[in-house]
This record gives C-alpha cells, sequence and structure tokens, in this order.
C-alpha cells in the first residue's frame, strides 16, 4: 500500500523563519542570500532545482536551492554558490563530478519550495564512482542548458526506469532524517545506477512511474526497502525514515548566465 504523500508548503516566495534560529537560520530569502542558482533536478512529476551557482540538478516539479547564508547550519561555502568562486575553483569545462562531491562532503542543506531544507547525499557507490570521474577516468555528468526545465524535454527521454549517471540520476526523497542538516529531517540521495546496495531496488524499477503524480506513487518505509534489498537503509537513515524513487538530472538556470 502507498504511504500517504507527506503535505508540501504550496510557497512560491522565499521567507525568513522565525523558529529555530540555531536549525533553521538558513531559511532567508535566497535572493538576498546568494547570487546564484545551480539546479539539481528530480525527473519524474515533481521539478527538484538545486540552485548553486546558476547550475541545476533537477527532479519533477518541484524546485530546491542551495542555502548560502552565512549563517546557516553547516554552511556552503562560497565556491558552491558565487558563480565566479565556483568557476575559478571547478575550472572550465566545469568540473561537475568534484562539484557534487563536495556538495555531498560538506552535507550541503537545499532550500525546497521556500523552507523545506534538503541536505545532498550521495551514495558510496556513487561518490567512489565520481571521484574517479573527477581524476579523469571517465564521462563528466552533462549538464543541460536553461530551455531543459522539465526532464521530458531532454534529447532522448523516455518513460522508463532508465538512469545513465551521465545524463540522468537515481535517487530518492527521504523523509524524517533524524540526523539530516538543515533540521528538518529531509534527505535528497543519489545513487549509483548499476550495482549499488543502496541504489533502486528491483521492485522500484519494476514500479517506477515518476512521469505520474506524487499522490499516486508509491513512498517506502524502511521495513520494506530492507526487504527489497536496501538491507541498510535504517541504520543509514533512522528507524523512522521512509522515500520515494525518483530519476534526477542537471540543467542551468533560466538566466543561464555567471557573475
Amino acid at each position: 500500500m502507498a504511504l500517504p504523500l507527506p503535505v508540501l508548503p504550496r510557497i512560491r516566495r522565499r521567507w525568513r523563519s522565525t523558529a529555530s534560529a540555531a536549525a533553521v537560520t538558513a531559511l532567508v530569502p535566497l535572493a538576498a542570500a546568494c547570487a546564484a542558482s545551480m539546479l539539481l533536478a528530480l525527473a519524474g512529476c515533481s521539478n527538484l532545482n538545486f540552485l548553486a551557482g546558476r547550475r541545476s540538478l533537477v527532479a519533477g516539479r518541484r524546485r530546491l536551492s542551495l542555502v548560502s547564508c552565512a549563517a546557516a547550519e553547516n554552511s556552503a561555502e562560497a565556491r558552491f554558490y558565487k558563480p565566479a568562486e565556483r568557476d575559478a575553483h571547478y575550472g572550465h569545462p566545469l568540473n561537475v563530478a568534484q562539484y557534487m562531491i563536495d556538495l555531498h562532503d560538506a552535507r550541503a542543506p537545499f532550500d525546497f519550495c521556500g523552507g523545506m531544507m534538503f541536505q545532498l547525499m550521495l551514495s558510496e557507490k556513487l561518490r567512489s564512482h565520481l571521484s574517479q570521474v573527477a581524476k579523469g577516468d571517465g564521462q563528466q555528468p552533462v549538464i543541460f542548458d536553461g530551455s531543459m526545465s522539465r526532464m521530458a524535454m531532454i534529447p532522448d527521454y523516455t518513460q522508463t526506469a532508465h538512469a545513465d549517471n551521465i545524463k540522468i540520476f537515481h535517487g530518492r526523497e527521504i523523509r524524517q532524517v533524524p540526523h539530516a542538516s538543515g533540521g528538518m529531517g529531509f534527505v535528497l540521495q543519489l545513487s549509483l545506477a548499476d550495482g549499488d546496495p543502496e541504489g533502486w531496488t528491483e521492485a522500484e524499477i519494476a514500479g517506477y512511474d515518476g512521469w505520474g503524480h506524487d499522490s499516486g506513487r508509491t513512498w517506502r518505509r524502511g521495513e520494506r526497502l530492507e526487504d527489497e534489498g536496501f538491507k541498510a537503509f535504517r541504520s543509514k537513515f533512522g528507524q523512522e525514515a521512509f522515500a520515494l524513487n525518483h530519476r534526477f538530472y542537471l540543467h542551468f538556470d533560466g538566466r543561464d548566465r555567471k557573475s
């Protein structure tokens, strides 16, 4: 049985939180907090955009932005969200693999829908793979241009569970994670498409329908994921954690510019 879909706020503007300053000081307006936006997006029916230096990872219809205010818990270094510093550090062309690794290692939180803080996490297998790519052994992840604001717009898109660790990634939206950065218990996990013990289970692959609305999709609790093959799910994310699998891709934001 599918779990009830978590209630998601329909907030279009950025806002400042008045609660728990220690844990959620990061909820400042992004216009004031960062000059940039790299987008990481989930591909399904909810576009998730991680804004971090005018690049983006997308995933469906919902948008996340990298928290860049200095006061934020585990705040990102300037190279994560300032385009000029990012480009100076990660080079031309951008070493996307190293950038993703550094975001993971920094436990970078992302602001979703005006106040929901998600920590970006890579599986051990994906981090190891990207580490090799960052050193020149393998193909860098592709960043699509700003016109590709939906996964369905990218070349050769198909409504399948396919991921290649270059143009499309497997991942999960995970809730009720007690140790997640941002203080809200939310994690955005990316995994290797093949041979990853933390990756999608056979059941998740077989039943993937990310082009549909999340309210009709199957959220999985830890016990179910472990029965299906992700044996360490609860030890990694906590006893109460539950998840929804998504596909992800990267693209420039609508401004498609540097500063």
